[in-house]
């Protein structure tokens, strides 16, 4: 069994333990990490540690059973690294929505673009269910995520091209210049 595979059984077990279901539609949440590896996969991407973190990428938000040095000895620090830069810093931190989300594009932003790839593949699996079931928060998600976009430059090409057109036509539909 691949690495990759082991991510896939890891991070479906982990979700699957939590019952973690997605906010909107009630689906399994592995739906998303499935989607996300499926972004990548279709855009050429064949680098394990990548596709590794793809799958992995909400466990350490989403999993409190799971520690990042768990990660570690599965699938290896460079694994663990990947998915520590993409795990969002928690609410009840001491710090705002803004605050935190500023925190979270500098660290992306410093990444490398094999991490950016996978924010960009996640945000394009994101948002559509955030504009249709939620358009109030769809306001301030689309606003974020154009910020952090521009802050992505070293991401695959043609995954942050489709991203940021899906930014841009949200915000040509509200009537929202750039």
């Amino acid at each position: 069994m691949s690495l990759v595979d082991e991510a896939r059984i890891f991070a479906t077990q982990a979700h699957g333990a939590t019952g973690q279901r997605r906010k909107y539609t009630g689906e399994p949440y592995i739906v998303h990490p499935t989607a996300v590896v499926d972004l990548l996969k279709g855009a050429g991407i064949t680098d394990q540690a990548m596709l590794c973190a793809a799958w992995l990428h909400d466990v350490l938000e989403d999993c409190p059973a799971v520690a990042a040095c768990e990660i570690g000895a599965s699938f290896g620090p460079e694994v663990e690294a990947m998915v520590w830069v993409l795990t969002n810093i928690p609410a009840g931190q001491g710090l705002n929505r803004a605050s935190r989300k500023a925190a979270d594009l500098k660290r992306i932003s410093e990444s490398d673009g094999r991490v950016q790839t996978i924010k960009v593949a996640d945000l394009i699996d994101n948002t559509s269910s955030i504009v249709e079931h939620d358009p109030t928060f769809a306001k301030v998600y689309m606003a974020e995520k154009r910020s952090l976009l521009i802050g992505m430059a070293r991401a695959n090409t043609v995954l942050w091209n489709r991203a940021w057109d899906i930014v841009e036509d949200y915000f040509g539909k509200q009537g929202i210049a750039a």
